[in-house]
Order: C-alpha cells, then structure tokens, then sequence
C-alpha cells in the first residue's frame, strides 16, 4: 500500500449527498477481485452517456459533458470533495479502489459511511472529516477559483488551503501511523514476520506431527 505523507493536489467536486458505493463503482464492474483496473469506471454511470460493461474500449464511450470529473478544470484532480454520507451502501472494497485507480488520494467530506470510511484507510486514501460549514467554503471557493489546489498534511493533520489557511482534522492514532507508514493488513502482519517465524519455529520442536501432518 503506498505511504500518505503529505499531498498537493487540484480539488474536484461530488457535490451530492448521500452518493453510495453502488454510484462509486456500479455491480457490473466487481468480477475482478484485483485492486487495479476500476479507474476507468468511478462514477461510471454518472461519467458516460451509455451503460458500461467490463471489458469496454473507454475511449469509445460517449462522455456526459455537464459531469463535473469530464471537465478540463478538473482532470488531474487529486483530492475529492464530497458531501455528507459519503460512500454510503454496501459495503464493496471496490468502491476505494476505483477512487484511488482514478487518481484520488484524499476525500474531505462532512462524514463518511463507517465501513467505507474504514477501507479508505486500509486502501490507502486518507478521508477526512471537516465541519458541513467549512466542506461548504471549500465548493464555493473551488468553484471559483479554477486549478483550486489543497495541500493535505497527514502528519501535522491539516488541510491547507491557498491562501494559507490551515484547516484541522482528526485521525485515528493506530490509522495514522499505518497510512503513514503504507501498511495494511499485510503489512501490519509482515511487521511481526520474525516473531512469527520464531513462533512456528517453536511449534514444530514441541508438536512435529502437526506440520508433517500438513505435507
């Protein structure tokens, strides 16, 4: 999983609320269980004029110009502003693959559905939680101002904005330091690689028939 340090990106909008994880990534897309490749279908409906289907030639599809991710402004965007509930539904990992597969590395939004809130951390992306009052100054100041970057900073735990000011949010100590430092549960697990080596190594002198057992 790659590290979140500290980022600057051009921010983009999802300005509805309540969007869930089925309008993120939509069923027809959720054979592959890869987390590369679903770029290409975030907000799929939303994006494209006709009904996708895995397999499609992108380039071929015909784009809907008035989707705000269709803009010129906004391609390249890196951080995503949403509004409350986001991610709501079921509870599909694929939902931040495909936001992380387009690009995106940060969601600020009032608040989150709790398990996709939870797979964002352990997917890389850092979703932040801000007031619905300051989400609302950040839409009407990006709107008008177009190549509107935000710097997020993981360790110091602020978003800055361009003119300097610094917006506090808070994170989970434990999910800090696994964005922090790229782990997920894998990586958790791999910190303590020699312990368990040590472990098994332990087991097989005290209980040998159950490793050859297993052979």
């Amino acid at each position: 999983m790659r590290a979140f340090t500290k980022h600057k990106g051009v921010a983009a909008p999802m300005d509805r609320a309540n969007v869930d994880t089925d309008l993120i990534i939509p069923k027809q897309f959720l054979k592959s269980i890869k987390r590369s490749g679903f770029g290409p279908n975030l907000f799929d409906e939303l994006r494209y004029l006709d009904e996708g289907q895995p397999g499609q030639d992108h380039s071929k599809r015909p784009i809907n110009p008035d989707f705000p991710l269709n803009h010129p402004r906004y391609q390249g965007a890196s951080v995503l502003l949403a509004r409350k509930n986001f991610g709501c539904g079921s509870s599909r990992e694929h939902a931040p693959w495909a936001l992380d597969g387009h690009g995106f590395r940060a969601i600020i939004a009032p608040s989150f559905a709790d398990i996709f809130f939870n797979n964002c951390f352990k997917n890389g992306l850092l979703p932040i939680v801000l007031e619905e009052e300051i989400v609302d100054q950040l839409f009407a100041e990006m709107y008008e101002e177009e190549g509107y970057e935000l710097v997020v900073d993981l360790e110091a735990q602020v978003v800055i904005k361009p003119s300097g000011e610094t917006l506090a949010f808070e994170v989970d100590t434990f999910r800090k330091h696994c964005l922090l430092n790229g782990l997920d549960d894998i990586g958790l697990t791999l910190e303590d690689a020699d312990d368990i080596r040590e472990y098994e190594a332990k087991r097989r002198e005290q209980a040998p028939w159950l490793f050859d057992a297993v052979k």
